[in-house]
């Protein structure tokens, strides 16, 4: 009887060995597209951006999810990095806070060349796989980073931003955030305000992705029902497996079906089991779940390294994808569909982004509503005297009463 047991439990030792040699030999060929690191954020507070020092040294990098050796043990070959500031920043210093994040994954780049390689098209991210390059891209998290400007949208694009999260965990004054749909936050917007739909319309004219981990579920829906090119939520799981707000209920996942959308899945315990400790196998749940409800080809991967303080066991840091995806061929997923997990999926959306842009057409020079605009510290030139602008009532009111104030002191 213990010999047949012993038997067992070594078959089952090598079909784990086996099904885990045959993901790193697809992976090899089809290296990981990840949708979203923060390691630039974890850069800024261990070491205020200053990458030169020996601990900051990215071969060695220590407390981390992330660093070089663990990328290649993972078979990364592509990674949107975040350029990621809080939500305090925003009517503040986001703008600035975010170039210098924005300048984090370009120094990147210059500091290991043999290893990252910079890129801002889906043309550029097969270069680098050729080359056994890490395709190095820039997502910003947080519409807040743009400070409700079409100027600063398309200067970040020239940046070299790729994807644009609508909102972080705070309303922007044109879109609202998962945290409504919690009712711990109130709707502003009601999914998109005019001026966010201008936003959404513009990042497509740009070739920017339109990216909606983060925001309220109406504000999933008016996006992707506006948008003329796919969508992505670079992070984010699925609500029926666990209900956080911040995951994707199934009713837009068939939106997401419809319009050739891509979800790619979170590793956070707290968005994977709703609790504190959560497996490999529960990831590879949501993976399945979205395969089945929107299909094999809207399925990605987003680990949210170095952004969560809590990984499933088996999931640990970025070495453990392989791990993954051995899960997944356990489960017969199809070699095509593993493909498309890794990195086919969100390339083909990529593509097709870059396919609907306009960059001929002129740009849109709308702006937002002075009236609709927070913060104390915000001067207003160019809405008092620009021909042909109009005025909100609210501005007006305001200007209104300003100039009373001011001939009553006379």
């Amino acid at each position: 009887m213990r010999t047949s047991l012993w038997l067992w439990a070594l078959v089952a030792v090598c079909a784990a060995d086996s099904f885990r040699d045959r993901a790193v030999s697809i992976m090899k060929e089809t290296p990981v597209v990840d949708g979203h690191n923060d390691l630039p954020w974890q850069l800024l507070k261990l070491f205020n951006n200053q990458l030169q020092g020996e601990k900051a040294n990215l071969t060695a990098l220590t407390g981390t999810h992330t660093n070089i050796p663990k990328l290649r043990a993972g078979f990364v070959g592509g990674q949107f990095w975040s350029a990621y500031v809080p939500c305090d920043t925003q009517n503040k210093d986001a703008v600035k806070r975010t170039l210098e994040q924005m300048d984090v994954i370009h120094r990147m780049c210059q500091l290991y060349p043999e290893t990252f390689q910079c890129v801002t098209s889906s043309a550029g991210v097969r270069k680098a796989f050729q080359e056994g390059k890490v395709a190095s891209m820039i997502g910003v998290e947080g519409g807040h980073s743009i400070d409700s400007s079409l100027g600063v949208l398309r200067t970040l694009y020239h940046l070299g931003m790729r994807y644009l999260t609508l909102t972080h965990n705070c309303n922007t004054p044109w879109a609202d955030n998962w945290l409504v749909d919690r009712g711990s936050d109130e709707a502003r917007s009601h999914g998109l305000s005019p001026f966010g739909q201008h936003v959404v319309k513009e990042m497509n004219r740009l070739g920017v992705m339109i990216d909606l981990a983060h925001v309220s579920v109406a504000t999933m829906k008016a996006a992707l029902q506006l948008s003329k090119a796919p969508v992505i939520f670079s992070h984010s799981s699925a609500y029926s497996l666990c209900d956080s707000r911040r995951n994707v209920p199934d009713d837009v996942l068939q939106l997401v079906k419809s319009t050739h959308s891509l979800v790619m899945v979170n590793f956070y315990n707290d968005f994977v089991s709703c609790k504190e400790e959560a497996t490999l196998s529960q990831v590879a749940n949501h993976l399945d779940h979205i395969k089945k409800v929107a299909g094999a080809e809207s399925v990605g991967l987003g680990g949210d390294f170095d952004g969560v303080e809590r990984l499933p066991v088996g999931l640990e840091d970025v070495s453990k994808y392989p791990d993954l995806i051995a899960e997944l061929l356990r489960r017969n997923w199809t070699e095509t569909e593993i493909r498309g997990v890794l990195s086919e999926n969100l390339l083909r959306v990529f593509l097709r982004v870059e396919e609907v842009s306009s960059p001929q057409q002129a740009p849109d020079d709308e702006p937002i509503p002075l009236d609709q605009l927070d913060g104390s510290c915000r001067t207003q030139y160019g809405y008092s005297a620009a021909p042909g602008l109009h005025h909100q009532p609210g501005a007006l009111l305001t200007s209104l009463a300003t100039l009373i104030f001011s001939l009553s002191l006379l």
